[in-house]
């Protein structure tokens, strides 16, 4: 039989690794629904203190002794766990089953009567925060697990019971574990099939989401269309009609002109979700205009006459010129410089041709360090990258405090656009920036 969410109501469960992105909000679900929650990570963050607020005990570092010493106990596991970690053992020698965090999800949303999954290469974190910040407006109440950061400060919520919203990941198949009242697909490309077992077990594996979904929402493509094709319920959203001007017709002109491209298909399928969940469709489409946007995603940092610093999420060939080809049509007057960190030495290897093509759409383009994600070593790197990229492109590497020097570098009589792109963890990159532009002004230094 297979293991229960409420089986473990008297008993702990345990996450090694409860700091991280898809830990910490699946911690403090269970807490919020009175679960005792206990976890461990080697860094301690605010997502460890608001466990501990939430009532989770919280170890710094992993030893064998933080495995509960209880009758009952379910061990939950992160992708960055490694093998040989002293709780796994522990957990084992006690005899505790051992689940990943995407197992452990699809028993948590198991727990609600209408679990709303959203999958795909692109868009699942803001799609989901789309649709929960939507049913809100709308006062629906619901269960919501967002991968991201959301800008209103609201990633996890444990709900009523009915409805629960959550992102699933594709990067190790466990997306197709969900059986969903509703599931929705962005999009559909080859990214992370180096860690499925290839291509065609990556489709395999959004196939099987699909079709364990009672009610599908996606996007048309090709792919998409060939996966989902005998879905008996399935509504086929089409990009041409969504790019189109006038398919919002609640959204002011501004909003339409920030979303345009990949923001107005995430929309789209956020609202028609909201919809096929109940929610009025004008009342709907209006909650969109206030959407606070989530962290990392086309976020301004600074925009002044001289200067204006983004950041975005971007880390797959898609992603980044969809990115780049939006930042140049917001900033058409800019010098346009981009800082780019590749993540993970799988997915460079695997787009190596699309990075360099992508990459000469700036102006300027410096290329940080991969950013290794639990492999340490590659093929081929960034400096690889910058060299065959050719000539608008350099590789820079050391601390982020020593890199505004050279990135807020004047260009001549043209404002600067300052692009900081990746997922990896070059956001730290840009406090550095905003304390050396505005040093900058007060000191009346050159303009940029």
């Amino acid at each position: 039989m297979a293991l229960q969410i409420g089986d473990f109501k008297d008993g702990i469960v345990h996450f090694i690794g409860c700091g991280g992105a898809g830990m910490a909000p699946l911690a403090l679900i269970l807490a919020e629904r009175g679960f005792k929650v206990s976890g461990s990570d080697l860094e301690l963050s605010d997502k460890t203190e608001e466990l501990r607020r939430k009532g989770a005990e919280v170890f710094h570092g992993h030893a064998a002794e933080n495995i509960p010493a209880a009758e009952k106990c379910l061990v939950v596991y992160s992708s960055a766990v490694k093998p040989g970690n002293p709780e796994m053992a522990q957990a084992a020698k006690a005899g505790f089953p051992r689940v990943r965090r995407g197992e452990m999800l699809a028993m948590l949303a198991a727990a609600y009567r209408r679990p709303v999954a959203i999958s795909g290469s692109h868009g699942k974190t803001t799609v989901t925060a789309m649709l929960v910040h939507i049913l809100r407006e709308c006062g629906v109440k619901c269960g919501a697990m967002i991968g991201g950061k959301v800008n209103s400060g609201l990633s996890a919520a444990a709900g009523d019971g009915d409805i629960f919203v959550t992102e699933v990941d594709e990067s190790d198949g466990t997306h197709a574990l969900m059986n969903s009242f509703l599931g929705l697909v962005t999009n559909v490309e080859d990214d992370h099939c180096w860690s499925v077992g290839g291509t065609e077990q990556l489709f395999r594996n959004f196939s099987d989401f699909a079709c364990k979904s009672r009610h599908l929402i996606y996007v048309a493509h090709p792919n998409s269309d060939r996966l989902f094709a005998e879905h008996a319920d399935a509504q086929r959203l089409d990009p041409d009609k969504i790019l189109a001007a006038g398919y919002f017709k609640y959204l002011s002109p501004a909003k339409q002109q920030e979303w345009r491209g990949y923001q107005s298909l995430n929309a789209a399928i956020a609202l028609a979700a909201a919809i096929k969940l109940g929610a009025d469709p004008g009342t709907a489409e209006k909650a969109l205009e206030s959407f606070p946007g989530v962290s990392r995603r086309m976020t301004c940092h600074l925009n002044t006459p001289s200067l204006t610093v983004m950041e975005d999420y971007a880390h797959h060939p898609t992603e980044l010129a969809a990115a780049l080809d939006s930042l140049r049509g917001r900033f058409p007057g800019h010098h346009f410089r981009v800082v780019f960190q590749p993540h993970r030495y799988a997915r460079l290897r695997q787009y190596f041709d699309d990075f360099t093509r992508i990459l000469r759409i700036p102006d300027s383009v410096f290329i940080s360090p991969v950013f290794a994600a639990w492999v340490e070593k590659g093929e081929l790197g960034s400096e690889e990258l910058a060299k065959q990229t050719g000539p608008t492109a350099c590789f820079i590497s050391g601390r982020w405090e020593d890199m505004p020097a050279i990135l807020l570098k004047p260009c001549a009589s043209r404002p600067l656009l300052l692009a900081i792109i990746g997922a990896g963890d070059i956001e730290q990159l840009i406090p550095h920036v905003l304390s050396a532009a505005n040093k900058s002004a007060k000191d009346n230094l050159p303009r940029f």
